[in-house]
């Protein structure tokens, strides 16, 4: 059964999908048009098993959809607006400090 998120919730969930960098270059090789597993491993040079685990997770973030097309499942943002929010954020101008990492990250940039 599919619900809309609360606002919070909303953001949350984007935040966990964005957390990880190839889950960002998914959405990112999806923002320009749906694509089907096989297209975005090859795309992203990443292997078929971890792909799918990272679109598993956007999925239950709410923020793919799979479509099926004959015998083959093909991915897709959840929702247009999506588009708009990803370029939005990538034109977003951030202050950081360079020697400073985002508070709870480890030297790698990985959440500790």
């Amino acid at each position: 059964m599919l619900r809309i998120a609360s606002e919070i919730d909303a953001l949350a969930r984007f935040g966990r999908a964005l957390a990880d960098p190839i889950r960002c270059r998914v959405l990112l090789a999806l923002r320009d048009g749906p694509a089907h597993p096989a297209e975005l491993a090859e795309e992203l040079d990443i292997g078929r098993t971890r792909l799918s685990n990272h679109l598993a997770c956007l999925r239950d973030c709410g923020l793919v959809v799979t479509v099926p097309v004959g015998r083959r499942i093909r991915y897709e943002l959840a929702d247009p607006r999506l588009a708009h929010a990803l370029d939005d954020l990538r034109s977003a101008v951030i202050a950081v400090e360079s020697d400073r990492l985002c508070q709870g990250d480890d030297e790698t940039g990985r959440h500790a």
